[in-house]
């Protein structure tokens, strides 16, 4: 209970000084931006770490371009590195009615595994989205080929579906969606073929995922590489990985006029002993704390939020993450954040500009838009530094 009454004193307190700086802008409107369709990438680079880097110092003259392979050249010893290693699950699936007609399922979340409801099959519940031709019922019976049936168990208000999944006893849900199951792909890629099926499965993952939970990968992490890891481990950089399974709310659009009226999901959270510790070493001895990501950044400046950390800002603590961060914060944790370029007026543009300031961020974005970068999931990076 203290832990609560902490972090709800906090959070009234972190954007509280917001409204005695001028620049601070809360209108969606002033978080746009124009982007050419054709920027908006569609596939991976050939590489992870080939990307295109902009480095956005706070401090310095301007941004500077370089490629993914020399994020190395901004660290040095002793530097904290929070990684989010969930991992992504197959949650799209199209399927079929009992009466023929085609079905997409999206699920929401990973599947709640219950008793086994007989000698040859496992049953898990979820909540997902539907799509066909025709509203489902309740009691529609689906099927996503021999090894996933389903039944619409309830519909609600919001618009999404209750469902009731059935699959053989023999086999792990995890290998039974890897079958069935298709990579849910932000709606901004387009492309409708399945000759990237192959590709979507192994690049629209992290190299150090671990976790699944996700129905949307933490891109920022797309880009690193096993061999990039080990380098920054080598200079004496320290690995902090925590966990956030980003939820479906990571693409709802904000649709308030006033930014700060925007109702933002909540999203689960884990923040081991041995991360918090380094970040707090870090914090400590002046260190610097990078964040790989905006979901990073929520979780370790969520747990800093709680105020139960003994030995510093951050607490170990796994829960439900509701931190909504937009200009006027107070970041307590995150120094330095590699990210990719965001969707004009959206909570993560947000997140972004309360740390670089928005009218740096903007001036960075055109200047992406005018050099020709690639945007969102599978497009370039950006490393935005506030403590060289």
């Amino acid at each position: 209970m203290a832990c609560q009454n902490t972090l709800k004193r906090w959070l009234r307190q972190a954007h509280s000084s917001a409204a005695m700086y001028a620049d601070f802008a809360y209108s969606l409107d002033d978080y746009d931006y124009v982007l050419p369709p054709e920027l908006i990438a569609q596939e991976p680079a050939p590489a992870r770490d080939g990307s295109r880097l902009l480095v956005l110092n706070t401090c310095g003259a301007g941004p500077e371009h370089r490629r993914f392979h020399d994020l190395p050249r901004l660290f040095r010893a002793g530097d904290v590195l929070a990684l989010n290693n969930t991992r992504v699950f197959p949650a799209r699936l199209l399927g079929s009615k009992a009466s023929g007609g085609r079905i997409e399922l999206f699920l929401l979340g990973f599947p709640e595994t219950e008793e086994a409801s007989g000698q040859s099959e496992h049953c898990a519940t979820a909540r997902a989205l539907l799509k066909s031709s025709k509203r489902a019922r309740i009691g529609a019976r689906l099927s996503f080929g021999p090894a996933l049936q389903a039944e619409v168990t309830a519909l609600h208000q919001d618009g999404t579906a209750g469902v009731r999944l059935w699959f053989p006893a023999g086999k792990r849900l995890e290998e039974v969606l890897a079958d069935c199951g298709r990579m849910p792909l932000p709606p901004y890629i387009t492309r409708t073929d399945e000759s990237h099926r192959q590709q979507d499965s192994e690049r629209y993952q992290t190299c150090y995922a671990r976790y699944t939970g996700s129905v949307a990968a933490p891109t920022a992490g797309l880009h690193f590489t096993p061999e990039l890891l080990a380098e920054l481990e080598r200079m004496g950089v320290i690995m902090a990985p925590l966990t956030l399974h980003v939820g479906y709310g990571t693409f709802a659009p904000v649709r308030t006029a006033d930014i700060r009226a925007h109702p933002i999901h909540s999203e689960w959270v884990s923040v081991p002993a041995a991360s918090a510790e380094a970040v707090n070493a870090a914090k400590k001895a002046g260190r610097r704390v990078w964040a790989v990501g905006t979901t990073s950044t929520r979780t370790l400046e969520f747990a800093a939020a709680r105020g139960c950390g003994a030995e510093g800002p951050v607490a170990a603590f796994a829960g439900l993450c509701n931190l909504y961060i937009y200009p006027g914060f107070r970041f307590q944790v995150v120094d330095n954040l590699v990210t990719n370029f965001h969707l004009p007026k959206s909570s993560l543009l947000f997140l972004v500009a309360a740390l670089a300031g928005r009218e740096r961020t903007l001036a960075a974005y055109e200047t992406a838009v005018r050099l020709r970068y690639r945007f969102f999931s599978y497009g370039d990076a950006m490393a935005i530094v506030t403590k060289s």
